[in-house]
């Protein structure tokens, strides 16, 4: 049994492991994604949509305003998931795991120091694009405070969910499924490009159930400040994270420990 002290040298050993592979590839980690968001900023807000407006909550904004949250929560959201994924995958393929499971380490321990490398790149793109934004619009956040809470808990949602894909993946295409046929698909129903209310009434409907939804309309809320904060969907955004953070503990125990 580790005491704290030994579980904190434990995680943080973990995490700046992460950390250090995020920044030792960094033009695969950082500048693709900045890249990317970029040309969508230039392509829909400044080519296509150029001095267009939309209404959101009863409130006419300029569409690269309304465009702005969306991006960065797209980019935090597919970053913090492929992050993960492809890190505890490669991890599990050259064997290497096995040294974190014969430590003493707790299980919890080493999902936190995975998931917190996750975060941890994807808040930092989230920061670079949030930097590169100011040449095509200057936008300071409604709430500060609000705006790092949904990045922290969305990124680390997200971060969660890479972990129980690679906890399962067996091989490349295992870890490429989800994002292309179902991580894609919510994302571009989520309201990054356009209000959820401008969709046929069946893909209104199925976008109640689809989590990014909620992350994006809170994100945007609190960049924006438009609309009405719904405390349950912050609430159940935590508890999301909670319960993905006791199946991770649970589907590595049972997966990787057996």
């Amino acid at each position: 049994m580790m005491n704290t002290k030994q579980t904190t040298i434990a995680f943080f050993t973990l995490l700046r492991k992460e950390v250090k592979r995020v920044l030792r590839i960094w033009p695969q980690t950082l500048i693709p994604p900045l890249i990317i968001t970029s040309l969508y900023f230039i392509i829909f807000g400044g080519i296509l949509f150029h001095n267009k407006t939309i209404i959101i909550a009863g409130n006419k904004i300029d569409y690269i305003l309304f465009l702005f949250p969306g991006l960065i929560m797209m980019s935090v959201i597919i970053n913090s998931y492929s992050n993960p994924v492809s890190s505890l995958f490669t991890t599990k393929m050259f064997r290497n795991i096995e040294e974190l499971v014969i430590s003493p380490s707790p299980t919890w321990v080493i999902i936190l120091g995975f998931a917190f490398g996750s975060v941890f790149r994807s808040i930092l793109n989230a920061i670079m694009i949030y930097a590169a934004s100011y040449v095509f619009l200057f936008l300071e956040a409604f709430n500060w405070f609000l705006t790092i809470a949904i990045l922290f808990f969305s990124s680390l949602f997200f971060s969660l969910a890479g972990i129980v894909n690679a906890i399962f993946a067996k091989t490349f295409d295992d870890i490429s499924w989800f994002p292309a046929f179902i991580l894609t698909p919510m994302l571009y129903l989520g309201g990054v490009f356009f209000a959820v209310d401008m969709l046929p009434n069946f893909w209104q409907k199925v976008s109640l159930f689809n989590p990014v939804y909620y992350f994006i309309n809170l994100f945007r809320y609190a960049i924006l400040g438009i609309g009405v904060f719904n405390i349950t969907e912050f609430i159940a955004m935590v508890f999301g994270n909670i319960i993905l953070f006791v199946l991770a503990i649970f589907f590595f125990n049972k997966k990787i420990k057996q």
